[in-house]
């Protein structure tokens, strides 16, 4: 078992911002299906409700997705929106091109949402303005000092609340998944980087001292199952 008391450092395949063709679109499609059968895409979408219902109304919201992925939490997004007649502008970003290419390729033009790829820590990102913006097992891919002043400078560019759907660094996620992975998995990038990713991630108390040391005050922490930290930061 890996020593889970600091965050671990160990690269994901996913890293490899030029990683493309069917290993990335098999893992692309496991893990919206993991994310879906473990219960985490209740995590961002509640985050949603909570600060809609106690943001003043504006008659059009622009909502961000960080790391989108293949695009199924934007999608998801879009549906619930719907669903409540609440207008919006979603964007989903994410650095590597090649999963730019995959969720438009899987994103019916009904859900109106436009994909961008962009570092989120590039000057062509710092231009943009949200309202809202959510990233969902996204933030674990960073350091705490990249993390601190990435959530500094969104203070610049966003009006209402950030959503934080990340890890529980704990050792029953870590096996959890690791044989969840190796018996249900067909891919090796997902079997590798799931495991990784729990040790990459969070507890309470390292999220708090992030938030606080990027100058957030007015902050919720809340465990979720399985194994899942609800952030909602509000600018």
């Amino acid at each position: 078992m890996p020593a889970l008391s600091t965050r671990a450092m160990e690269p994901e395949l996913m890293d490899d911002l030029e990683i493309r063709g069917p290993d990335l679109e098999q893992a692309l499609n496991e893990l919206d299906s993991i994310n879906c059968l473990l219960g985490g895409n209740y995590v961002t979408l509640k985050a949603i409700e909570q600060i809609l219902d106690a943001a003043s109304s504006k008659s059009e919201y622009h909502i961000a997705d960080l790391g989108c992925g293949s695009g199924d939490m934007m999608r998801r997004i879009r549906r619930y929106l719907d669903r409540r007649k609440v207008h919006a502008k979603l964007t989903g970003f994410d650095a590597n091109p090649n999963v730019i290419e995959f969720a438009i390729a899987h994103t019916p033009e009904r859900c109106r949402i436009t994909y961008n790829s962009l570092n989120i820590f590039s000057p062509a990102f710092a231009a943009h303005k949200f309202d809202i913006i959510t990233a969902t097992l996204f933030f674990h891919h960073f350091t705490d000092a990249e993390l601190i002043v990435f959530f500094k400078n969104l203070r610049r560019q966003v009006s209402t609340a950030m959503v934080i759907n990340d890890i529980h660094r704990h050792w029953v996620a870590f096996y959890s998944i690791k044989w969840l992975t190796k018996l249900l998995s067909r891919s090796a990038m997902v079997k590798h980087d799931a495991p990784v990713s729990v040790g990459r991630a969070f507890t309470r108390s390292e999220l708090k001292g992030i938030l606080q040391q990027a100058g957030f005050s007015n902050y919720s922490i809340r465990w979720c199952w399985a194994f899942r930290w609800q952030v909602i930061a509000w600018f």
